[in-house]
């Protein structure tokens, strides 16, 4: 119990730095607006999924759900504070059921066939919160101006790691039927492996 109130404490403090610094980066673009300073309401660059609903021609921009003005933009702004801070409390909160997950998987793989039942539903409980995590970062509003940096640097990092591991999620998704197949039980771990080892390193480099 010591060690779970620990491990929550320590989240809280990295979720609330995260969102400090979120807090004023935001409020900079806000700032930037109400001074009337000169600039695009969209950025330069932005995910495809982004430009799907929130381009210049996107879903919201078509149907007048979100015409594209100033003063919506500062709306989608609030809209993505809101969005990426979940996405980071989200995140954690999956890291935690992934170390349970994996914790309970290496018992069931050392013969413990009455863990089964857990096993599936921290496995059903990590896919709602993992791929709900992904949908809150990609389908952000995009934020005011695209930033661009030379070499390899935290943000760029980040994108790596989410592509290696969505990737692996997705295929230990795949395998899970197969993991009870002892020629695929080995490739279902190493794919949940990378996953958890990847969605960590994503974690890391953007708190530290």
């Amino acid at each position: 119990m010591k060690r779970v109130i620990v491990l929550w404490v320590v989240i809280f403090g990295l979720v609330s730095k995260a969102n400090a610094q979120d807090m004023d980066s935001l409020l900079m673009s806000l700032e930037a607006t109400s001074e009337n300073v000169e600039m695009p309401l969209l950025p330069d660059k932005m995910m495809f999924t982004q430009r799907v609903f929130w381009g210049e021609k996107g879903l919201l921009r078509v149907t007048g759900i979100m015409p594209l003005t100033e003063a919506n933009r500062v709306k989608e702004l609030k809209i993505r504070r809101t969005m990426l801070i979940s996405h980071q409390v989200l995140g954690y909160a999956t890291f935690v059921g992934m170390i349970a997950q994996g914790f309970v998987g290496q018992r069931l793989y050392t013969g413990h066939e009455n863990m089964k039942g857990l096993h599936e539903g921290l496995a059903g409980a990590v896919n709602i919160g993992y791929f709900t995590d992904a949908g809150l970062s990609l389908f952000s509003p995009p934020p005011l101006i695209h930033k661009q940096f030379k070499g390899l640097n935290s943000i760029k990092a980040h994108k790596i790691l989410a592509s290696v591991h969505l990737t692996a999620m997705i295929a230990t998704n795949v395998l899970a039927g197969k993991a009870e197949d002892p020629k695929w039980a080995p490739v279902h771990r190493a794919a949940a492996f990378t996953a958890f080892g990847a969605f960590a390193g994503a974690m890391f480099v953007m708190t530290f």
